[in-house]
């Protein structure tokens, strides 16, 4: 190919669709029609085998925010890789259609959407957080996510001889 850039850009598309490929439906979706239930079963034994925490993202197809996040996240490859390194993803419905109550009880109320928690491979609640804290004027903030995933990254454990 003549042009290195073309390339580049051809080969990290392709990348980022195997990526996206791999990542469980929980992961890619919003679907009024999932168990969330049995979604978090399934993201906790996915968590704790990948030694990382869950990040729980709550919205829906009719939120503005979530797709301005979700395009942030697929214009921004680099974030959405640390994203899926540092958590397993767990999208979970939020509408009329299906307000997964049953699923929600055991956390706090949010004031808007999309809105995330933060818990441990095993489920436990760290954080609830609003997603318009990573905002910038108004925008999605690269730096504030990689903040956010330094914080919440589970560190490996050095083997000392």
């Amino acid at each position: 190919m003549k042009n290195p850039v073309i390339f580049l850009l051809l080969l990290l598309t392709s990348i980022q669709t195997a990526f996206a490929e791999q990542l469980p439906e929980y992961s890619r979706i919003y679907d009024p029609q999932r168990d969330a239930l049995q979604d978090g079963r399934d993201a906790i034994k996915l968590a704790s085998a990948t030694n990382r925490r869950i990040l729980i993202e709550l919205g829906g197809d009719w939120c503005v925010w979530c797709h301005k996040l979700d395009r942030f996240l697929n214009t921004h490859p680099d974030i959405k890789n640390q994203l899926h390194q540092t958590f397993v993803l767990l999208k979970v419905n939020v509408s009329d259609e299906n307000d997964n109550s049953n699923f929600l009880k055991v956390f706090p109320e949010t004031r808007g959407y999309p809105h995330m928690y933060v818990t441990e491979s095993n489920g436990k609640l760290l954080l609830s957080k609003d997603t318009a804290q990573f905002l910038v004027n108004g925008k999605y903030s690269v730096k504030r996510f990689k903040a956010f995933f330094k914080r919440w990254a589970i560190k490996k454990k050095s083997h000392r001889v």
